[in-house]
């Protein structure tokens, strides 16, 4: 038996829930017969922007939201499925080497050249218990990305595939094995509401964006009534840069580290997230990480946000989450028409948003051949499965708790039907 509740999108204002239309419950009871999928390749999640592991935020799920766990389902339903936890400011390149070594083992190496580039260590936690021993081309993955994610997951198939030249050159008998190419592991690639060609929201707001996280994790504190010390509860995962939260520090004191560090200088700024998330950032990534003729890639777009009457300015509609509201409204009005040398153009295209990425950024990387997905997979293209119009950035991950209002659709529906999608993918 099977229950089915519709609901709407509560979020955060303070320490508490806060509904965000009247709540209007539905349940359906009825009989259904369990199927389960046959053998698979793996699906590996890759997380955004300010996300995080299993065991962080009072074990309320990235991947799901308070009381779901996407990855749990899809795993009864026999998709094998696991999730990486990556730096959550990070750069991609960091992102994208700490997901190799938490599948395959061993103990991180970003590369010496690029370690020596940026100023941090190169060698960085070690995983003794890695998500995925098995990982090679017999047994391919199929990464389904959220946000930044999406950019993590394709430098990850690059490196793997392409690897770095700039770091054989450097590093000699002692490079990593990430590093040398020609790994064709990855069968599919699914990017959801991410940024491929940036994002404007990094025009209002620095890396500072920290004071975002930090609201994000003392709300759901308030949502799961646990404990104000937050010791443990978000890891920034920046031990490469000698930011590792030591035995019985505070969140607060950790956070306050982290803000008065070097990484937050400019010497830096290029191997952290807030760089790569950029329209600039994005334009860089993308002029050098190739798309492979060995995957499939697939994206899915969002909106939460309507075109003005009287202007071509978009606004955040009545069920966008509370917490993105000042950043849907500033993505949908800012604009950048006479960019200074080196910057991009930012018109009325960029304005429809859902709160975090613009959505014209979400169909695919700018230079790689993007399709309409016309029902027959492609490798090497990636394909455009369309757009979910009234989902905020957070909505497709499951934190609405399970319904959309406006359109019905339910995101753990999702996840386990392009599951056996993506299981039927030669």
């Amino acid at each position: 038996m099977r229950k089915k509740l519709l609901d709407s999108k509560i979020w955060i204002i303070g320490n508490k829930p806060a509904p965000k239309v009247i709540s209007v419950f539905l349940a359906i009871l009825f009989w259904v017969t369990p199927v389960y999928a046959d053998s698979s390749d793996t699906i590996v999640l890759i997380h955004g922007f300010l996300g995080w592991g299993r065991s962080e935020m009072f074990e309320v799920k990235y991947w799901g939201g308070i009381g779901r766990d996407y990855e749990e389902i899809l795993n009864k339903a026999g998709y094998e499925t696991v999730s990486v936890a990556v730096g959550p400011v990070s750069s991609n390149w960091d992102r994208a080497i700490e997901a190799y070594y938490q599948l395959k083992g061993g103990c991180v190496d970003y590369g010496f050249a690029h370690a020596k580039k940026y100023g941090h260590e190169r060698f960085g936690r070690c995983y003794e218990k890695p998500l995925l021993p098995q990982w090679g081309k017999k047994n391919k993955i199929n990464i389904i990305a959220h946000s930044q994610g999406g950019q993590t997951a394709r430098l990850l198939v690059h490196l793997l595939e392409f690897g770095s030249d700039e770091e054989k050159t450097a590093t000699g008998l002692e490079l990593a094995e990430i590093f040398k190419g020609n790994h064709p592991w990855v069968k599919s690639v699914t990017t959801l509401a991410t940024p491929h060609n940036g994002t404007t929201l990094t025009k209002g707001v620095s890396i500072m964006t920290l004071n975002m996280a930090e609201k994000i994790i003392k709300g759901i504190a308030g949502l799961v009534n646990a404990s104000d010390t937050l010791s443990a509860v978000y890891d920034y995962k920046l031990d490469q840069w000698g930011l590792k939260m030591q035995t019985g520090q505070t969140y607060k004191s950790y956070l306050s580290m982290v803000k008065n560090s070097p990484i937050l200088e400019a010497s830096a700024n290029k191997d952290l997230a807030s760089w790569d998330l950029s329209p600039e950032g994005a334009r860089e990534l993308n002029s050098w990480v190739k798309t492979s003729q060995n995957v499939y890639y697939f994206s899915v777009s969002t909106d939460s946000t309507e075109k003005n009457e009287s202007s071509a300015d978009e606004y955040p509609i009545i069920t966008n989450a509370l917490i993105l509201f000042p950043s849907a409204i500033w993505l949908g009005i800012y604009r950048n028409m006479d960019p200074k040398e080196g910057e991009i153009k930012i018109d009325d295209a960029w304005a429809k948003n859902d709160g975090v990425v613009n959505t014209v950024s979400m169909k695919g990387p700018e230079g790689s051949k993007i399709e309409t997905y016309n029902g027959k997979a492609k490798k090497g293209v990636w394909e455009d499965m369309g757009t979910w119009s009234t989902w905020d950035h957070m909505d497709i991950i499951g934190h609405t708790w399970m319904w959309n209002l406006l359109d019905k659709r339910n995101p753990k529906d999702f996840y386990l039907d392009h599951a056996k999608f993506l299981n039927a993918l030669n």
